[in-house]
């Protein structure tokens, strides 16, 4: 079976998702912004989600995780719990 590591920020707005992007993509550090605004628990870990399986999370999420390039920054990507921006960090 398919695994996939990723890290992951969840925010409220799609604003809010591309205002992150940008400072991300501008060169600021994933894991700070993570800590300083997901509403995810995994802030704590910079976003880190650890390794998971096709299926363990939600198929927009699932859908991006395991197709996207391996440390690339993904996103707005739109869920039932907000909006995300990922980053596939391995997958094996």
């Amino acid at each position: 079976m398919t695994t996939a590591s990723a890290r992951h920020i969840l925010v409220d707005t799609e604003e809010k998702c591309f205002e992150l992007k940008e400072r991300i993509d501008a060169g600021e550090d994933f894991a700070e912004i993570a800590q300083a605004h997901s509403n995810c628990p995994s802030k704590a870990q910079g976003g880190d989600l650890g390794q998971f399986g096709p299926g363990m999370m939600v198929k927009e999420f699932d859908e991006v995780v395991f197709s996207a390039d391996i440390a690339s920054l993904q996103g707005p990507v739109k869920t039932q719990f907000g909006y995300h921006l990922l980053e596939v960090t391995s997958r094996d």
